[in-house]
């Protein structure tokens, strides 16, 4: 199969690409770099041309209330490239638990993706994965000062990249799902727990307190980030920090 994958060269679309190419499909990252603009739709239509499936890993600049506009503009310039190249599948990236937090503008306008998707003219299916662990270091950075990081307490079940691809890869390959698949990864922490993990495992002596009101994660009730029902990938935090 023939796949163009649509932010083919970040944190997880790079590996996407070699996990397909090394199951036998022809793999094509596209990006910026590679001279597509998702938003002006420039080359848009030359990248998707004879793919069967798309795989759509763009994210937005940034996650303040511009986002909605450019996954709103992203996904209708991908979208029609996409029925114009006769391609069968079209695959996004999303969160658990997205809908379940709209005082977030950026999962807002994650959820504006997915309904964009649903909506649209290509058969479908939609990751939705919990929180990476790569990005630990900039949810510390977000709240901290030289003696301490605030964070709440929010339950978070964090997954590493490389699972989070093999699934996207997985599914890529697959038949349309016409609805979402929730991954994640095998063990629930606290928020100000997984901190005070990762810093002591790299020796840095800051004191991490506990703040309900800190950083963007404040924002979420209860265990909406989390879901101990998806398909638990099987890379421990323990693990991958080591």
């Amino acid at each position: 199969m023939k796949f163009a994958v649509i932010g083919g060269t970040g944190l997880i679309g790079s590996q996407v690409v070699k996990n397909l190419n090394a199951a036998g499909h022809e793999a094509v990252p596209h990006a910026q770099s590679t001279g597509i603009d998702v938003i002006s739709g420039q080359g848009l239509d030359e990248a998707v041309a004879g793919a069967d499936v798309v795989v759509n890993l763009t994210n937005s600049p940034t996650f303040d209330e511009a986002s909605p506009a450019f996954f709103r503009t992203s996904m209708d310039n991908l979208l029609a490239a996409a029925r114009k190249g006769g391609v069968g599948h079209f695959v996004i990236l999303s969160i658990v638990g997205v809908d379940q937090v709209p005082e977030l503008d950026y999962y807002r306008a994650k959820v504006l993706q997915e309904d964009v998707l649903a909506a649209g003219p290509v058969p479908y299916s939609i990751v939705r994965a919990t929180q990476f662990m790569e990005f630990m270091d900039a949810v510390l950075s977000w709240t901290a000062d030289a003696d301490t990081v605030r964070l709440p307490a929010t339950p978070i079940q964090p997954i590493a990249s490389k699972d989070v691809a093999d699934a996207v890869a997985e599914v890529a390959a697959g038949a349309p799902l016409g609805g979402i698949r929730n991954i994640a990864g095998p063990e629930v922490f606290s928020l100000d727990e997984l901190g005070r993990i990762t810093l002591s495992h790299k020796g840095d002596g800051r004191t991490v307190v506990t703040d309900p009101t800190a950083g963007m994660f404040a924002a979420v009730k209860g265990d909406v980030l989390t879901d101990r029902d998806a398909h638990l990938a099987p890379t421990r935090y323990a693990d991958w920090l080591s």
